[in-house]
């Protein structure tokens, strides 16, 4: 009897210490189904990633990632409502509960995972941080840039990545800190500085923007390595399920042949795998609190990863990013999903 007394007093001790993390499960996901809609924090300037359009219209890959998330959670990607945010602001926005989710451009990183109290969720996007010079200067190699002045956003990876190659290579440097990115890249064409770098990503997005792009090259040397992905806040496993499982579904219908155009067709399909991908086999949605056809309804509604890749930042755009280490693992890629089983 006594032992069993220790027991259930051993019992009632790690209640109380896990009862704060099982009253915030699920806190997230239940505010965003009352409101009615998901926020989404965004860049608001990165042609390509996140930006209105001239009509208003958010477009970009990390928006489409936002509306992936809509989709699962109300089965309609326009429930959604976008917060541009600059890189100063963004993880502020995400801590306070000002967003539900962050999607933009940013790097996963150890200090970022733990002091700041978030949890980042497949990568959605993998970089690497560049150069970008006038043509007229002639420089052939980020080596010499020594005593360049850098055009840079403050508060990022991308000063802390500048500063620890210009030191490794005994160079000089002077950054011209910017805090907008639209704003870093209007003071690079205007003269204020020899050379902007930031992600590869971004660079190719300034550069697409610029009065006369053909002026400007983009260096080959990418001196650090920038997986892209959303990010939330610490302590709410069910929402960062829903949130990764969002990105992971538009990285497996592209393996398993499923675009937005055929969907409907592969309903039909008997892959067991298809079957459950889109919900024609139960469990999957039920795992993780949504209806059961929520990754039909992000490729219906948004697409595959391969299709957000190529209508925002592909070839065939102004950006024209090739794949690279974003093609399918199979491809010789990094995007790569477990299996939905």
């Amino acid at each position: 009897m006594k032992k069993l007394g220790k027991l259930s007093v051993m019992a009632i001790i790690i209640f109380m210490f896990t009862l704060p993390t099982l009253l915030w499960a699920g806190d997230t996901f239940n505010s965003v189904k009352k409101k009615g809609f998901v926020t989404v924090g965004v860049n608001g300037s990165l042609f390509g990633f996140g930006q209105p359009d001239a009509k208003g219209a958010w477009k970009g890959l990390d928006v489409d990632t936002g509306r992936a998330v809509a989709t699962a959670v109300f089965g309609d990607a326009s429930k959604v409502k976008f917060i541009p945010l600059t890189a100063v602001q963004r993880f502020t926005a995400l801590q306070s509960g000002e967003i539900d989710v962050l999607c933009r451009n940013a790097t996963r990183t150890l200090s970022r995972d733990t002091s700041l109290g978030l949890n980042f969720t497949t990568v959605n996007y993998y970089d690497g941080q560049g150069f970008m010079v006038s043509k007229k200067l002639g420089i052939k190699s980020a080596k010499d840039l020594d005593g360049a002045t850098i055009c840079v956003l403050p508060g990022t990876t991308t000063e802390q990545n500048a500063a620890d190659f210009f030191r490794s290579h005994g160079l000089k440097w002077k950054p011209v800190v910017i805090e907008q990115t639209a704003e870093l890249a209007k003071a690079f064409f205007a003269g204020r500085c020899d050379c902007l770098t930031s992600d590869a990503s971004q660079l190719a997005g300034a550069r697409a923007t610029a009065p006369n792009p053909d002026d400007y090259v983009i260096l080959p040397d990418i001196i650090s390595k920038e997986p892209l992905a959303p990010a939330v806040r610490h302590g709410d496993d069910q929402w960062r399920d829903i949130v990764d499982y969002s990105v992971l579904a538009m990285i497996d219908a592209e393996e398993l042949g499923i675009t937005s155009k055929n969907v409907d067709e592969m309903l039909k399909s008997k892959d067991p795998k298809v079957q459950r991908f889109l919900g024609v086999t139960k469990g999957n949605g039920k795992s993780l609190g949504l209806d059961e056809k929520f990754a039909y309804n992000i490729v219906k509604q948004v697409g595959n990863y391969g299709e957000v890749f190529e209508r925002n930042v592909g070839v065939k755009t102004p950006l024209g990013i090739k794949r690279g280490l974003n093609a399918l693992w199979k491809d010789g890629g990094l995007m790569y999903s477990p299996p939905f089983k």
